[in-house]
C-alpha cells in the first residue's frame, strides 16, 4: 500500500496510560530513536507519586511527553498534536491540553463499562461523539498484541504487557522513526528471558506493520534532523547531567568525590548514577536519614574529598543545622535541592521553584552561602561544575538548586572537549603559616577571604574544629563581641566576593521597553515565549539569572534600563520580592504553583498585555 509521506518541522507526541502501561519506558524509547535521528528535542515525564494508584483511575495516570522538530527548541510543548491514551482515564486526564483536529489513538479494549464509570463517563466518548473534532484512530491495542504473540512462549498477562511495544512501534512507523536501538534495548532489558525478547520485539514489528497495512492511517510523517553545532551529543536528563558534571568536578579538581544522600524524588537518580563510577574515585553511601547524609558529606569535607549531599525541599529542611556548621567550618560543600512541589510531603513527583527562599536565608544566625540554578537538563552538568568551583575556591557551601522539570526532562547534549573543562585543582595547607611558626586556620587569602584547608593527619598543621565561633587567624573558641560582628561580616563579604559572570541580556534589536527576568528552568518557556513576540513584531528583552547569591554585579544597572521588569516564576513571588528589595525596582511578579511548568502560550498572552501597556 503506497502511502502519503508529509513534511514536518515539528511534533509533540504525548503518550499517557496506567502507572502500570509502561508509558516512561514508551515515551523514553521513542525520545532515544529520535535523538538518534537528529532532531532536537525536549520531554516531560508527568507520573503520579504513588507506587501504584487504583488502576484505570485519574490519580494513577502516567504520561510522557516530547517535542521533536527540525530546529532549535525550547520546551516539550504546550500541547500536544498525537494522543495515545491507553485508557479511559488517559483520555481524560489529557483531553483538555488538546487543540482541535490533533490526533488521539485510543485503546478501544480498555473503554470498556467499568473502566468508563471509574473516571465518570456515562458514555464511551469514542462513539458518542465527545471526540468529533479530533483525529480519532480507534485502535485495538490488547487483543492485537495478543493475537501477534499467540505463538510466542509467554502467557496472556505477559503479552498484554507488551501493548506498549506495539504502541510504540506503530508511532515509530508514523513519524518515519528508527529503530534498531529499540531492538537492542529490548534484548539486554530482558537478557535473562529470552522469550520476553521475543514477545516485545514481535509487539514492536506489530505495531509498525499495523501502521504500514491499515487504512486508518493514511499518511506517514518525517521530521528532519536539526541543523545543530558539530559534534558528539547525547540524549540526557537533567539527574544524569548533574551527576556527570560532579564526576567531572572531581576528576577535574584531582579530589575523591564523596556522596551522602538519603532517597527521596525526584534526587535519587543521582544517587543511582553515581554509584555506577566507582572507577572516577566516586563512593557513594546512602545514609540511613538526610541528617547522617550530610553529616558524611561535611566529615568528607573535612577529609580532604569533595563532599556533595543531594535531596528535595523537605531534606534541606533536615539538613540546615549541618549547612550552618559548614559555613561556621568555612569547608566546601555541595547540596543539590531538585525541587519538588510543597510544603511537607506536598505533591512529590510535581515542580516548583519554592525553595528558593530556604536556599538564600533558611538558616539559624547569619549563614550565607553561595546558589547556583541550572536553567536546563543539560546545563545541570554545567552548573555542577560551577558549584563545585566556587565550593573550592571561596570555601564554602553551595547550594544547586534544580528542580523536577529540568531533573527528569532530557535533550540533547553535546558532549564537552574534557580538556576545556575548568582546572579546579586545590592547594591544601601543607606547612605552618603563622610567623611563629604556628599553623592559624582562619588565616585568610586575601584574594578570596578564604581560609587554608589541611587534610587531618598533616604534621604540625593541627587545629581546633566545631561549631562554636571561631577567633579570627588562631580558630579557638571566641565569645568576644567584636570578633563575632567582625567573623559574621567577613563571611558574608566573602560570598559577596566571589566574582560571578555578569548577566547577558537578550534585546536583538535594543528597542524593548519591557523585560523579562527569570532563574532556573524557566528558561524554556519563557524563551520561547520572547521568540513567538519577537516574530510577531513585539520587542521584548530576556535576561536569566543562573547565580542567584552573589547576584551579578550588573545587574541592578540592567534593570533600570527598562520601563518594566516581569519575573515568572513557579513560587508566589520570591525572586521578585529579593529584586523589589534589593534594587527598588517595581518587578511584576507572574506566579503559579500548578506542580507544571509553564506554557509558552500563556507567557506569551501575559507579556503582551504587559508590551502594549507599557
Amino acid at each position: 500500500m503506497n502511502k502519503q509521506v508529509r513534511q514536518l518541522d515539528r511534533v509533540v507526541i504525548r503518550f499517557a496510560g496506567d502507572s502500570g502501561d509502561g508509558m516512561q519506558l514508551t515515551g523514553d524509547r521513542f525520545t532515544s530513536e529520535t535523538a538518534q535521528l537528529g532532531n532536537d528535542i525536549s520531554t516531560l515525564p508527568n507520573f503520579p507519586a504513588e507506587i501504584r494508584a487504583p488502576a484505570g483511575t485519574l490519580p494513577g495516570v502516567s504520561s510522557f511527553q516530547v517535542h521533536f522538530a527540525d530546529y532549535d527548541i525550547l520546551t516539550p510543548g504546550d500541547s500536544p498534536n498525537v494522543l495515545v491514551a491507553m485508557n479511559p482515564a488517559a483520555l481524560k486526564a489529557n483531553l483538555g491540553d488538546l487543540p482541535r483536529g490533533a490526533d488521539i489513538i485510543v485503546n478501544t479494549d480498555e473503554f470498556t463499562k467499568r473502566n468508563l464509570a471509574k473516571v465518570g463517563y456515562q458514555s464511551d466518548p469514542v462513539s458518542d461523539g465527545t471526540l468529533d473534532g479530533y483525529a480519532l484512530h480507534p485502535v485495538a491495542l490488547t487483543s492485537m498484541t495478543v493475537r501477534a504473540l499467540a505463538e510466542q512462549a509467554v502467557s496472556k498477562k505477559d503479552a498484554e504487557r507488551a501493548k506498549n511495544m506495539f504502541a510504540l512501534g506503530l508511532l515509530s512507523w508514523m513519524y518515519s522513526r528508527p529503530y534498531a536501538s529499540t531492538l537492542r534495548f529490548l534484548e539486554r532489558k530482558f537478557a535473562a528471558r529470552p522469550e520476553l525478547v521475543a514477545a516485545n520485539v514481535a509487539a514492536f514489528k506489530a505495531g509498525w506493520n499495523f501502521g504500514e497495512t491499515t487504512e486508518d492511517f493514511g499518511v506517514r510523517y518525517q521530521v528532519k534532523p536539526a541543523r545543530m553545532t558539530p559534534g558528539t551529543y547525547r540524549n540526557i536528563t537533567g539527574n544524569a547531567a548533574l551527576a556527570l558534571g560532579l564526576v567531572a568536578a572531581g576528576v577535574r579538581s584531582g579530589l575523591p568525590l564523596f556522596l551522602g544522600a538519603y532517597p527521596i524524588t525526584p534526587a535519587s537518580d543521582i544517587l543511582h548514577e553515581l554509584s555506577k563510577h566507582k572507577r572516577f574515585g566516586v563512593t557513594t553511601m546512602q545514609a540511613e536519614d538526610e541528617i547522617a547524609a550530610i553529616g558524611a558529606a561535611l566529615g568528607a569535607s573535612y577529609g580532604g574529598s569533595l563532599g556533595v549531599t543531594t535531596t528535595s525541599g523537605p531534606g534541606v529542611a533536615l539538613k540546615g543545622e549541618t549547612i550552618s556548621l559548614a559555613v561556621a567550618l568555612e569547608l566546601p560543600l555541595l547540596i543539590v535541592d531538585v525541587q519538588r512541589a510543597g510544603p511537607s510531603t506536598g505533591m512529590p513527583t510535581k515542580t516548583e521553584q519554592a525553595d528558593l527562599n530556604m536556599a538564600l536565608f533558611g538558616r539559624h544566625g547569619e549563614a550565607p552561602v553561595a546558589v547556583v540554578a541550572p536553567r536546563s537538563p543539560s546545563d545541570c552538568f554545567f552548573a555542577a561544575l560551577e558549584a563545585a568551583r566556587i565550593a573550592l575556591t571561596y570555601r564554602t557551601p553551595v547550594i544547586l538548586l534544580s528542580d523536577n522539570y529540568v531533573a527528569n526532562g532530557s535533550e540533547p547534549w553535546l558532549l564537552p572537549d574534557v580538556d576545556s573543562l575548568p582546572d579546579l585543582r586545590v592547594d591544601f595547607a601543607t606547612e605552618p603559616n603563622g610567623s611563629d611558626g604556628t599553623f592559624l586556620p582562619y588565616l585568610r587569602d586575601p584574594a578570596t577571604l578564604a581560609r587554608p584547608w589541611a587534610i587531618p593527619g598533616t604534621p604540625g598543621l593541627e587545629h581546633r574544629i566545631g561549631g562554636l565561633e571561631k577567633a579570627d587567624k588562631t580558630g579557638d573558641i571566641s565569645y568576644d563581641p567584636t570578633n563575632h560582628d567582625f567573623m559574621v561580616r567577613t563571611r558574608a563579604a566573602r560570598i559577596e566576593g566571589i566574582p560571578v559572570p555578569d548577566v547577558e541580556v537578550e534585546d536583538p534589536d535594543s528597542d524593548a521597553r519591557v523585560l523579562v527576568l527569570g532563574w532556573g528552568s524557566t528558561y524554556g518557556p519563557i524563551g520561547a515565549a520572547c521568540r513567538a513576540l519577537r516574530q510577531r513584531g513585539l520587542p521584548v528583552a530576556q535576561a536569566h539569572l543562573r547565580h542567584l547569591s552573589p547576584l551579578p554585579v550588573n545587574l541592578g544597572e540592567v534593570l533600570r534600563r527598562y520601563e518594566r521588569v516581569v519575573i515568572p516564576e513557579m513560587n508566589l513571588g520570591q525572586l521578585a520580592h529579593l529584586i523589589r528589595a534589593r534594587y527598588l525596582v517595581d518587578a511584576i511578579g507572574y506566579n503559579q504553583v500548578r506542580g507544571l511548568p509553564f506554557t509558552a502560550a500563556e507567557l506569551e498572552t501575559m507579556l503582551e498585555e504587559v508590551i502594549k501597556n507599557a
